[in-house]
């Protein structure tokens, strides 16, 4: 499989990226060295058949507590602790200037 710089600069064109001429380059060596990575995985024997990683290693724990179903809180009782309140919500300071 190849990419060639013409089909980056119609990707980056459709995305809207702006870039230079030396960064298709960089980007072109990158995709090279995920192609050969893809090549050396479709040569691995069986490989369909291991289960997808999604820790790097082995690991257990017991200390994780079982979800239950609680009845939720009211409206009232969220709002009786609050400092301030306006429509039914807890108010709080503007954190987006």
């Amino acid at each position: 499989m190849k990419i060639s710089i013409e089909e980056l600069k119609d990707l980056a064109l459709r995305l809207k990226f702006e870039m230079k001429e030396e960064e298709y380059e960089t980007l072109l060596e990158e995709f090279d060295v995920m192609f050969k990575q893809m090549e050396l995985l479709e040569k691995i024997e069986n490989v369909d058949n291991v289960e997808p990683m999604v820790f790097p290693f082995d690991y257990q724990t017991t200390s994780w507590r079982e979800d239950e179903i609680e009845t939720p809180l009211s409206v009232e009782e969220v709002l009786k602790n609050a400092s301030e309140t306006q429509a039914n919500m807890i108010k709080v300071d503007k954190v987006v200037g």
